[in-house]
């Protein structure tokens, strides 16, 4: 339903990140006396789901570590317990005390998932058009952070040596050289990007409040990003909300600054990846007629120069070629078009990183291991199969310790939403886990929000494709087939890009070594964002699950987690 406010007109979306993990919309709260001072914490005044809920609980009123023996003890399980699972109720029976434990945080985490948001284009449950003026903005009102460095710095790093345009976002807490080019939300709607005229953001989370302190002063009136001197889309991982932008791991594309089509000239404007098209049909999707103005701007500008593919979801039942349009069977299609053949006797793996899992079946063959891995299978045709099951399938998501460890501690977990009750009726899954690691780009204990699939080499030195989403691991993102294979069915709204090395010249990418190197590795070298090869969990090692309690062992800043 549209509502109003001072920033302007905004839409609640029926998306989901997946079946299970369900978040309560909540309507902005209109009382003028605060929480804090009735005495109860402060809630957030955006939606959030449970999990991002217990941990800005948890944050406001931590559990001291030294209060352990003060938790009751868990009640004896019933069978299939979480126990019984092998979780036991704490992160891990032998963790070692963390060598430093840093100050508690003074903001709080908060919400739940997902979308490609900010400046432009993004999957998402809501729509914000921020267009009105803004109030003028309080002095000391802004968040800690400035923009990055000097301008010329950031425009260099924009303009020279990333020719995929595939950036982090800035994590505060870590080395300055991790950051260095690396973007915050200021840098995105800094001035140096253009003289911003409107702007449009799609996202599942938004703190309209904290957003309107992004955007530079002269700029606060309104994130699709239109500028007097062009268009510029940005699709990135993180949700509109202070805490997605402050210590965890974001993925970001930026594309080019498209230039208004001069009237007369009759070039389409359109990419070889037909991009303008695809962004067009997305919007389209969301069958809400304030878009109508944003899809005649696109239509008005150049998009040409871009080199990626856009894969989105949209809810809905697809059959015949409808059903090649979106999800997971888009990037079949592509991938069957474009993706270079592997070397004949060569066995790429596919990798596969996310922050959130759905319910996926009582076993492999049900979904993951069935027709979403025959999808990230797809080469270009060439004659050749290869049988699903001698592939090795790596998935990528935080255990216990990396949360427990991380920069937030415990309540970095509010944003891996993944439930016991999902959790236990897949615990098949489990062997497929490889932990967060990522020294290269400085990010180990900056958790993962940003989402990335990609068919690496067998020494993992070079990459066939690679794939930054809002779309996590769950049927609910990418769709599951019905009647027979004969329809796919979606229920979220998603959006991601895809780097084909075909679409830069290349017949695969390497891999850059370093993320933020400066060396002399070729330009082309794609970033991956973590370590490679992935490492499988050890024995002790149990994926984070967000409604159950750790006690038995401190987090960085001195707290257990008790969810509830």
């Amino acid at each position: 339903m549209p509502q109003e406010s001072s920033y302007g007109k905004w839409t609640v979306s029926s998306s989901d990140d997946s079946e299970d993990d369900k978040p309560k919309a909540d309507p902005p709260s209109t009382s003028c006396v605060s929480q804090a001072a009735q005495g109860a914490p402060k809630e957030p005044l955006y939606t959030c789901s449970e999990a991002r809920r217990a941990a800005h609980k948890r944050q406001i009123s931590p559990v001291r570590f030294s209060n352990a023996d003060s938790v009751s003890a868990p009640k004896k399980q019933k069978r299939d317990s979480p126990e019984s699972l092998g979780w036991c109720l704490s992160s891990s029976d032998d963790e070692q005390q963390p060598e430093t434990q840093r100050e508690r945080p003074t903001r709080s985490a908060v919400q739940e998932e997902e979308r490609v948001s900010s400046p432009s284009v993004t999957a998402a449950q809501k729509v914000v058009d921020l267009s009105p003026p803004a109030s003028p903005r309080p002095q000391g009102a802004d968040d800690e952070y400035e923009t990055s460095g000097e301008g010329q710095d950031i425009w260099d790093m924009l303009e020279k040596g990333n020719p995929f345009q595939f950036y982090l976002t800035r994590v505060s807490g870590i080395k300055a050289k991790y950051n260095s080019k690396a973007l915050h939300i200021k840098d995105i709607l800094s001035p140096l990007f253009g003289t911003l005229v409107s702007s449009a953001q799609f996202n599942y989370c938004f703190d309209v409040d904290w957003l309107i302190k992004q955007y530079p002063p002269e700029f606060r009136k309104m994130m699709l990003l239109l500028y007097e001197e062009g268009l510029r889309v940005v699709i990135h991982t993180s949700n509109l909300i202070r805490e997605d932008w402050h210590q965890k791991t974001q993925g970001i594309w930026l594309s080019p600054l498209y230039p208004r089509i001069d009237q007369g000239n009759h070039t389409s404007g359109e990419s070889r990846t037909h991009f303008k098209a695809d962004l067009i049909s997305y919007l389209t999707a969301y069958n809400d007629p304030s878009l109508q103005e944003w899809i005649d701007t696109i239509r008005e500008h150049d998009l040409s120069e871009t080199n990626v593919y856009l894969i989105g979801s949209t809810p809905g039942r697809f059959q015949g070629s409808h059903r090649d349009n979106w999800g997971h069977f888009r990037l079949r299609k592509l991938l069957q078009a474009h993706a270079p053949s592997i070397p004949r006797g060569e066995c790429w793996p596919i990798v596969g990183q996310f922050s959130s899992i759905g319910s996926l079946g009582p076993d492999e063959s049900k979904w993951l291991c069935s027709e979403f891995k025959e999808s990230l299978l797809a080469l270009r045709e060439d004659g050749r199969t290869q049988a699903r099951s001698v592939v090795p399938l790596h998935l990528i998501y935080p255990s216990v310790e990396n949360v427990r460890t991380s920069l937030e501690g415990y309540p970095a977990g509010g944003s891996l939403p993944y439930s016991i009750q999902t959790a236990e009726k897949q615990n098949w899954l489990h062997s497929y886990f490889h932990t967060w690691s990522a020294e290269t780009s400085g990010r180990s204990n900056a958790m993962p929000h940003i989402k990335t699939y990609m068919r690496p080499s067998p020494n993992f030195s070079k990459l066939a494709w690679f794939l930054v989403t809002s779309a996590n691991l769950s049927k609910a993102a990418w769709g599951a087939l019905e009647k027979n294979g004969t329809q796919l069915m979606i229920r979220s709204y998603e959006l991601g890009v895809l780097f084909l090395p075909s679409a830069f010249g290349l017949d695969t990418f390497n891999v850059k070594q370093k993320f933020f190197s400066s060396s002399c590795e070729p330009v082309a070298s794609f970033p991956v964002p973590y370590d490679l090869p992935p490492q499988l969990y050890g024995n002790k090692d149990r994926p984070w699950i967000w409604n159950i309690p750790y006690v038995k062992a401190p987090d960085t800043h001195g707290n257990m987690w008790v969810p509830s």
